[in-house]
């Protein structure tokens, strides 16, 4: 049996959830997310909870029975707390700001690079060399964080470019010096 598809989904106050046979509904304080789901698992709200239960015991059905319920949690957690991820920028002369909607960054190459926000997406700026990005939806702010990331992924020499705030970059040594020409 899955452990983690047989635990119920605690509905929060303050959360809006519906289920139209496949397609989920969950609105809360922080916005309103929609799914679709596989149409074997079966989703329904008891006592204040929603329960995912699966049709059977094959192979499939097992694999797909704590996918679903981990990604109506992660809903329901997005819509009431929300997701955030927070990028740290180094290196001498790259820096980060915020113009109107978009995210315009000096990366060390002979232009700009700008991202515009996305939907269901906000992006923080609060100094030169942090990124937040944050919304409900745990998949979009992933993804997202990681195309910023993308634009100049940290280098192992000196630890220049982009890196998330809880990651560990590992350090190469550089080139070691000779004794000297014969």
């Amino acid at each position: 049996m899955s452990r983690i598809g047989n635990k119920p989904i605690a509905i929060p106050a303050g959360v809006d959830v519906k289920i139209d046979g496949t397609v989920v509904t969950v609105k809360g304080p922080k916005g309103e997310l929609k799914n679709s789901f596989n149409a074997a698992m079966n989703i329904a709200i008891e006592n204040n909870e929603i329960v995912v239960t699966r049709p059977s015991d094959n192979k499939e059905h097992r694999s797909l029975h704590g996918l679903t319920r981990t990604l109506i949690a992660n809903m329901v957690e997005g819509v009431t707390n929300g997701y955030k991820k927070e990028l740290e920028v180094n290196g001498v002369g790259y820096r980060a700001q915020k113009q109107g909607k978009d995210l315009v960054m000096n990366l060390g190459y002979s232009h700009q690079v700008i991202m515009p926000e996305v939907d269901g997406i906000t992006i923080e700026v609060p100094n030169n060399n942090s990124i937040i990005i944050s919304g409900p939806d745990k998949q979009k702010v992933g993804q997202f964080a990681a195309e910023v990331r993308e634009k100049r992924p940290p280098e192992p020499y000196k630890g220049k470019g982009i890196k998330y705030v809880d990651e560990h970059i590992r350090r190469k040594e550089g080139k070691a010096a000779k004794g000297g020409k014969k």
